[in-house]
């Protein structure tokens, strides 16, 4: 299992640095472990097919050899350092497993053809023809499948790895990852322990594309079916989608809110999400959000949520440009937003502290305004983390608004485009008597951990014009 004040910083090693390799990544493992992460992981480390590659380097999701090392990030023994390395900083290392399918020139194609799906004319295929690069395994073709995947697993965690992130499982049968889990985790019937308790992450997907898959006739697992299975994580894209619709199309915050609640009674007991504002898929955060207000309050919100967050690689200095996944373009750390570090790393220490002694989740919305569309757009959410569990996780019970609970409020369109065309333009301001400051639901009284400063706002009171702050409650 793993704790919901873990912390996972993404490395996509080829675009890290400029050198893309394991040596020239072994220095940042301080700074990162400074910054507060728990987590390493690592996108795919192995050789890259050839055959239909995409791109002057290929993407590293289409595979060659799943027990090699890619000779363009160093050899063997610079893999074996680089594990050694991000131990001595008190991390732990995850690395991308891909087992929906290879690169059509792979060993395993090579060696056993009769593993993979076939198109019409009998040659390996895919289920997803835009996936022009790979072919897909076949999982009811041979029971050496699966053995040979698992005793790759197994080679792995010899090798020194803590967990596996598991790229589109829920396009891999769920009993193949139940099975390896308990052979890869070394689970004991008799005492019902894992003697080698290696964490499980799942790339679950859109809802959109498993009905896809589905439709096409092929099988494919949800995330509750994926917990189940085998894994103590999934990705939030059944959230992310209606996140999605938030940030572009207008769709209020409840929506997304309501949703958690649905996660936490659908799922079993115990499962956990990923929340993540980019990863090598998704487009930089910075980018997205356009303004540094936005990004200030949406960092915080999405590591305060339940579940356990993840940052990509330069998330954290506010970079906007995305490395092109089949390039060499490494990011640029010295480019970066040094005040935002600042503020990002407040906010992760913050969190970290609020999931770690209060681990219930509540949530209100504030004051809103909708625009001539319709649209809406929240003035002012509040995100509560709490001792005690309350009946339910919204509204937020007013007398949880106490010692020992964290409160984060934010306001996620603080300055933003619509705001300032519902409110008038930012020179109208100051004498428009439109200009509206949001007031507070409740007494707050405690210290904002974001900003180090003691908060005092009685009922009523206009709530500050920040985009967020994080208080720890004092009576």
């Amino acid at each position: 299992m793993i704790q919901e004040s873990s912390y996972i910083y993404q490395i996509f090693l080829r675009n890290f640095t400029q050198e893309g390799t394991f040596r020239a990544a072994i220095p940042e493992l301080e700074r990162i472990s400074n910054l507060g992460f728990d987590w390493i992981y690592l996108t795919p480390i192995h050789p890259i097919g050839g055959k239909s590659r995409k791109g002057t380097y290929g993407s590293p999701y289409a595979i060659r050899d799943y027990r090699k090392i890619n000779p363009e990030l160093g050899d063997e023994t610079d893999f074996t350092n680089f594990v050694e390395e991000v131990h001595a900083h008190d991390l732990k290392l995850m690395i991308d497993i891909v087992f929906n399918h290879t690169s059509p020139d792979s060993v395993l194609v090579h060696e056993h053809p009769d593993w993979f799906i076939r198109a019409a004319d009998g040659l390996p295929w895919r289920k997803c023809e835009d996936w022009s690069d790979v072919v897909d395994f076949d999982y009811r073709s041979s029971p050496h499948l699966w053995l040979e995947l698992i005793d790759t697993l197994a080679m792995w965690r010899d090798r020194g790895v803590d967990g596996f992130r598991c790229d589109v499982a829920s396009l891999v049968p769920s009993e193949f990852w139940r099975q390896a889990r308990q052979r890869v985790n070394k689970y004991d019937p008799g005492i019902k322990e894992e003697k080698a308790p290696l964490v499980w992450l799942a790339e679950s997907v859109h809802p959109a594309f498993l009905r896809k898959m589905r439709l096409l006739g092929y099988n494919s697992w949800s995330e509750p079916e994926l917990h189940a299975a085998a894994f103590d994580l999934t990705y939030d894209y059944d959230g992310w989608e209606r996140l999605e619709k938030i940030w572009e199309q207008g769709m209020s915050f409840e929506r997304y809110l309501e949703y958690l609640y649905v996660q936490e009674t659908l799922y079993p007991k115990g499962a956990k999400k990923l929340r993540f504002l980019e990863n090598h898929d998704q487009e930089r955060a910075a980018h997205r959000f356009g303004n540094r207000a936005k990004l200030r309050a949406m960092t915080p919100f999405y590591q305060f949520l339940p579940g356990v967050s993840m940052s990509y690689m330069g998330q954290e200095l506010a970079l906007e440009h995305k490395p092109n996944i089949f390039e060499k373009d490494p990011i640029e750390l010295e480019l970066g937003d040094k005040e935002f570090e600042r503020y990002f790393i407040a906010s992760l220490r913050a969190t970290k502290e609020a999931k770690e002694e209060a681990p219930f989740f509540s949530w209100t919305i504030g004051q809103d305004f909708r625009l001539k569309d319709g649209a809406a757009r929240e003035e002012v959410i509040y995100c509560l983390r709490s001792v005690e569990p309350t009946k339910m996780p919204y509204p937020i019970d007013r007398s949880m608004i106490r010692k020992g609970n964290y409160l984060l409020v934010i306001q996620p369109e603080l300055d933003s485009p619509a705001r300032q065309r519902f409110y008038g333009s930012a020179s109208k301001k100051a004498s428009s008597s439109l200009e509206y400051t949001p007031s507070a639901l409740f007494n707050i009284e405690g210290t904002d951990l974001l900003s180090g400063e003691e908060v005092r706002i009685a009922e009523g009171d206009k709530i500050p014009r920040i985009p967020a702050s994080l208080i720890r409650l004092e009576d």
